[in-house]
């Protein structure tokens, strides 16, 4: 008899085709509702769900007997992982994977906000260019002052990719490391004042709800980007349109949202501000390596008793490894 998989979310063809060979697959879109969820759910072993959708906590509770979780996504916040650990459900992520497509956003958000993309191709196209003449100069990036919150897997990679542009590179995070060459700020005010880029891409939850404040903001001040990489939830999204709008911060960059796929109007008509729908990892390649680690985990773990890549609250657990 195969094991019981319940999926919330979305997965590809190809995460579903892999599914089909190793479980029993029930949807939740179509069992919560169902009069047959109560007998389903105790036969529930495994959760493939998103780092959006994640574990609500009344769908935790319901299955007494989950053994694993498998996030497709490298943020994990939407579920409890204390609670999991606790329980002794692991739960894994699909780190590293993604890391060089976020970084690549990041540097391309950077090098939009500052060269006027989206208003330089608008000029070009509505002609513009030959009515009124060329386009007002832009900035560059080039040896410019970058902070970074969150020196993680891709953090350091957005670090290290940035020495092409000559960029003086900072981090905040909780703990300071001993294996960077970056100067550390224990305060993110401090850096922010420092800087001409602040970088987010830490992770989310409680720890960093709506870090970047008015403080920050205000440090980072009418000459300096905001580039958001991470969630909507470290920038506290009031405070940011205030600053745009009343000129105290100078441009954003923005892949997420307080409150997504929903975009404040404000932000939408900004020209100082470049916006995509949180679509860093969204490369076909990067996406089919994440939705194959999401899968790899599950099979795994039923396999061998293990998994590939646990989150860090789970590391402990005997089948982390």
């Amino acid at each position: 008899m195969t094991n019981e998989l319940l999926l919330i979310g979305g997965a590809t063809p190809r995460m579903m085709e892999r599914f089909d060979k190793s479980f029993t697959i029930h949807k939740w879109d179509e069992v919560k509702d169902s009069p047959d969820w109560p007998a389903i759910a105790p036969r529930i072993k495994a959760v493939a769900t998103n780092g959006h959708d994640g574990v609500k906590p009344e769908i935790m509770a319901a299955l007494p007997n989950l053994a694993v979780i498998s996030c497709y996504g490298v943020g994990y916040d939407a579920i409890d992982t204390s609670l999991a650990a606790k329980r002794g459900i692991m739960v894994t992520h699909t780190p590293n994977v993604l890391n060089a497509d976020v970084a690549n956003l990041a540097i391309l958000l950077m090098l939009a906000t500052s060269r006027c993309l989206v208003r330089d191709e608008a000029w070009a196209r509505s002609g513009k260019w030959a009515e009124e003449g060329n386009a007002p100069l832009s900035r560059s990036i080039e040896h410019k002052k970058v902070g970074i919150l969150g020196l993680g897997r891709i953090g350091s990679e957005i670090a290290r990719k940035l020495a092409v542009f000559n960029c003086d590179i900072s981090y905040h995070s909780r703990n300071k490391r001993a294996d960077v060459p970056y100067p550390y700020y224990d305060n993110l005010s401090a850096m922010a004042g420092d800087v001409d880029y602040l970088i987010a891409i830490t992770t989310g939850g409680p720890a960093t709800q709506k870090i970047i404040n008015r403080e920050v903001l205000d440090a980072l001040g009418s000459e300096g980007t905001l580039i958001n990489v991470a969630r909507g939830s470290v920038v506290d999204e009031h405070e940011l349109i205030l600053a745009l709008t009343e000129g105290r911060l100078g441009w954003a960059g923005l892949d997420v949202f307080e409150n997504e796929p929903h975009i404040p109007a404000e932000l939408c008509a900004m020209e100082n501000v470049t916006l995509t729908p949180h679509v860093a990892s969204g490369t076909v390649e990067t996406r089919q390596a994440m939705g194959d680690l999401t899968v790899d985990n599950l099979v795994q773990f039923f396999e061998k008793g293990t998994v590939i890549s646990a989150v860090p609250e789970c590391q402990d657990l005997p089948s982390a490894s």
